[in-house]
C-alpha cells in the first residue's frame, strides 16, 4: 500500500462524507469504512471504460449495499464516467444524476438498481449466470471472447436477507466461479452491534452453500484486499465471499458505532475526519495526484482492455465468422422472431388449460429465440414452464432450463441478473399465489425498465382443493397497481399466444402473464391486435349496445354466454376482453371511447379476483374480495357466483338500479 492509494482512499472519504453532509442526507458509515475495499477493486482489478459504458465483455460491479451510494458515484466520477462534480454536490436533490441509491439507466457506471438489501447479491449471481452461459456458447480454446467477472459489495445487513441466502445456495450449487462478493464486515448495524441479532459463523455458512471464503483482518490495508481478490480469481471451482473486517465510519467522531450508519455528519464531524486523515484538498476538490492515479489505474487500464478485446473480436471474426454473426445478435440484441412455421395453434371450441398453452408456446419459442433462459420455482410440471437443451449447471452450461428449486425471490431477482448482463432475455415461473415472494424483484425490473419475464399459472380460486393459500386473490392487483408492469391474464389458447408474442417483443417492462389451471374453450372472438391493444370488443349485440360487461381470463366465455341471453330479451350489451389493463391504459383516447363509450352508463366488471382494479372501468364489480376456501373444482364457480345464470342475474340487478 503506497501513498497515492492513502491519498486516493482518503479523498474518496472526505468527499463522500461531504457529498453526505452538504445534501444533509445519507449514510456515511460505509463510505468510509468501505473505501478501501472498493479503491482496490476499481484501480486493480476491475476492468471497465468510461468511453464505452456498454461494453460487452466489461466486468459488472454490483454495490448491493445501495445506501453507500455517495461512494459509488465518487469512484465513478474518478473513473471518468459522466458524473461531474457538480453532480456530486447534487447528490440526493431534485433532478440530480446521483439520487439516494443506484439507479441503473439513470447514472452513467450503475450497473444494477440496489437499495432493497441483498436484491444486488441475487442479480450479481444472474449476472455471473449469463456470463457463464455465454462464455460457453461462444468461447473458443483460441478465443475467450466472453471472460469476465463479476463482484458485489455486501454488508452485515445484506447477509441477513433470505434472498441472498437463496441466491447464494443456487450459485454455490451451480458453481458460479467468477462471481466474488465483497463483504464490508463491520459489525454494526442500524440498530447496534450486529450480535444483537445475528450470531451465526458466516465461514461455516458460505462453505456449507458451496463457496470459497476468503478473509482479511485490516480492512485498510489495500494490498491485502488486493491479494485476496487475485485468490478469488483464480478459483476454478466455486464463488468465493471475501470477508474483509472494517470500521464502520473510520475516522469520524463515532467511527465504530451504529450512530455513523445513517446520520449525516456535522461541519465539525467533518473537519475531525480531516484532521485524523490529515486531509487538506479544498472541499470538493480533487488532487492532480488523485485524478493521475485514476486516470492511469482504471481509465487507461479500462481503455487498453477494451482495445485489447476489440482486436480479439476482430480475430474472432475472421476465424468464426458463424458464430460472430450470431454472437453479434446476442450482443445487439437482434433476435427476433422470424419464422412462425410450427407455432402451435389450436382449433375453436377444443379446450385447452392457458397453462398447456404457455409450456407448448415456450417451448417452441426457444427454438426460435436461443437467447431465451430460465426456469420455474421447483414447478415445472405444473407450469409448464421451462427452459430449452437440457437442464445449466456445471455439467452442462449450455442448458437453457434452470433449476431454480424452491427459491422463489432469488429465482426472480437473478432473472433481472441475466437480463441486465445483456445478450440473453431471463424468464421465471412459479404458482401466481407465491408470486407474494417474489414481488419485490418483480418491482425493481419495473424500476429498471427491464423486459424480464415472470409466467405464472394457477391464476384464480379454480386452483380448488388446495385452498385459501394456493387460490390468489389480491395479487392481480398488486401488480396491475405497480408502474411499468403489463400484466396479461388471457381468456384462452389464441390470447395466450398473443401475449406470449408480445411479451417477447416488449424491450422496456417486465411482463407477468398468469394461466389458468382448468382447462378452458378456444374462443371463435378472441384476436392478436386485441390483445396488443389491451382491450377490446369481443361481443356486439345486434341492437346499439347500452351496456358494458367488462371481463378477462377463465370468466370472459360466460360474459359472453351471458350477454347473448340478454340479447334475447332485446337487451343489449357489449362484451369487452381486457388482458391487459396496462396495454388498454396506453392507447388514444379515441380508441378507448370507442370500446367503453361513455354513454354506456352501466358497466359490469367480472373477475375472480379482488374487485379493486375494475373500478376504473366500470361502477358494479363482480369480484372475490375474501379469501378462498377448499374445495373440488367443480363446486367453485357456483360457490363464489360465477356461472352464466348468477352473472346474469347481478346484471339485472345492476340495471334495476339505474
Amino acid at each position: 500500500m503506497n501513498s497515492n492509494d492513502i491519498k486516493c482512499v482518503n479523498t474518496l472519504r472526505v468527499l463522500g462524507a461531504e457529498m453526505i453532509q452538504k445534501a444533509n442526507s445519507g449514510h456515511p458509515g460505509i463510505v468510509l469504512g468501505a473505501a478501501p475495499i472498493l479503491h482496490t477493486l476499481f484501480t486493480r482489478h476491475l476492468n471497465i471504460n468510461c468511453q464505452d459504458t456498454e461494453w460487452f465483455n466489461r466486468d459488472r460491479f454490483v454495490l448491493s449495499a445501495g445506501h453507500g451510494s455517495a461512494l459509488l458515484y465518487s469512484l465513478l466520477h474518478l473513473s471518468g464516467f459522466a458524473i461531474t462534480m457538480e453532480d456530486l454536490k447534487n447528490f440526493r436533490q431534485k433532478g440530480s444524476i446521483t439520487p439516494g441509491h443506484p439507479e441503473y439507466g439513470h447514472t452513467p457506471g450503475v450497473e444494477a438498481t440496489t437499495g432493497p438489501l441483498g436484491q444486488g447479491i441475487a442479480m450479481a449471481v444472474g449476472l455471473a449466470l449469463a456470463e457463464n452461459y455465454l462464455s460457453a456458447k461462444f468461447n473458443k480454446n483460441d478465443f475467450s471472447i466472453i471472460d469476465h467477472y463479476t463482484y458485489a459489495l455486501c454488508g452485515d445487513g445484506d447477509l441477513q436477507e433470505g434472498v441472498v441466502m437463496e441466491a447464494m445456495s443456487l450459485a454455490g450449487h451451480l458453481g458460479l466461479k467468477k462471481l466474488i462478493i465483497l463483504y464490508d464486515s463491520n459489525d454494526v448495524q442500524l440498530d447496534g452491534e450486529v450480535s444483537l441479532a445475528n450470531s451465526e459463523d458466516i465461514q461455516t455458512k458460505v462453505e456449507a452453500m458451496g463457496w470459497q471464503y476468503l478473509r482479511v483482518e485490516d480492512g485498510n490495508n489495500v494490498d491485502d484486499i488486493d491479494k485476496a481478490i487475485g485468490f478469488a480469481k483464480e478459483s476454478n471451482l466455486k464463488p468465493t465471499i471475501i470477508e474483509i473486517k472494517t470500521i464502520i465510519g473510520y475516522g469520524a467522531p463515532n467511527s465504530g458505532e451504529s450512530s455513523i450508519h445513517g446520520k449525516p455528519m456535522s461541519k465539525e464531524d467533518i473537519a475531525y475526519l480531516r484532521k485524523f486523515l490529515n486531509y487538506t484538498i479544498p472541499e470538493f476538490e480533487i488532487s492532480d495526484t488523485v485524478k493521475d492515479f485514476y486516470d492511469k489505474n482504471v481509465i487507461q487500464r479500462g481503455y487498453a482492455a477494451n482495445s485489447f478485446w476489440n482486436g480479439q473480436l476482430m480475430q474472432y471474426a475472421k476465424s468464426y465468422p458463424q458464430d460472430y454473426k450470431v454472437l453479434c445478435d446476442f450482443m445487439y440484441n437482434d433476435i427476433h422472431l422470424k419464422n412462425f412455421d410450427g407455432m402451435p395453434s389450436y382449433e375453436v371450441g377444443t379446450k385447452i388449460s392457458t397453462r398447456k398453452v404457455m409450456g407448448k408456446l415456450l417451448d417452441w419459442l426457444s427454438g426460435q429465440l436461443p437467447n431465451i433462459i430460465g426456469g420455474s420455482a421447483d414447478l415445472s410440471p405444473s407450469t409448464m414452464v421451462k427452459g430449452a437443451d437440457g437442464i445449466y449447471g456445471q455439467s452442462n452450461p449450455l442448458g437453457r432450463n434452470i433449476k431454480f428449486g424452491v427459491r422463489e425471490h432469488a429465482m426472480a431477482a437473478i432473472t433481472n441478473g441475466i437480463t441486465l448482463h445483456g445478450g440473453l432475455r431471463g424468464f421465471c415461473s412459479g404458482f401466481f399465489v407465491f408470486s407474494d415472494y417474489l414481488k419485490p424483484a418483480v418491482r425493481l425490473a419495473a424500476i429498471m425498465k427491464l423486459p424480464s419475464l415472470f409466467f405464472f399459472s394457477h391464476d384464480s380460486v379454480c386452483v380448488g382443493e388446495d385452498g385459501p393459500t394456493h387460490q390468489p386473490i389480491e395479487q392481480l392487483t398488486m401488480f396491475r397497481s405497480t408502474p411499468n408492469t403489463n400484466l396479461f391474464r388471457p381468456a384462452d389458447a389464441k390470447e395466450m399466444t398473443s401475449a406470449m408474442l408480445l411479451s417477447f417483443q416488449n424491450n422496456t417492462y417486465p411482463t407477468v402473464i398468469v394461466s389458468s389451471r382448468q382447462d378452458l374453450p378456444v374462443l371463435d372472438y378472441t384476436n392478436f391486435d386485441g390483445v396488443s391493444k389491451g382491450g377490446y370488443i369481443v361481443f356486439e349485440p345486434y341492437g346499439t349496445p347500452s351496456y358494458a360487461i367488462i371481463s378477462c381470463g377463465s370468466e370472459l366465455n360466460l360474459c359472453v354466454e351471458v350477454a347473448k341471453r340478454l340479447e334475447k330479451e332485446k337487451c343489449y350489451v357489449r362484451v369487452v376482453s381486457m388482458p391487459s389493463m396496462f396495454l388498454f391504459d396506453q392507447q388514444p383516447k379515441e380508441y378507448k371511447e370507442q370500446v367503453l363509450p361513455k354513454r354506456m352508463r352501466k358497466r359490469l366488471a367480472v373477475e375472480m379476483g379482488s374487485s379493486m382494479p375494475w373500478y376504473k372501468y366500470a361502477d358494479t364489480v363482480l369480484g372475490i374480495d375474501d379469501f378462498g376456501k377448499s374445495m373440488p373444482l367443480k363446486y367453485i364457480a357456483d360457490y363464489y357466483g360465477f356461472t352464466i345464470e348468477q352473472i346474469y342475474q347481478k346484471f339485472r340487478r345492476m340495471i334495476r338500479e339505474d
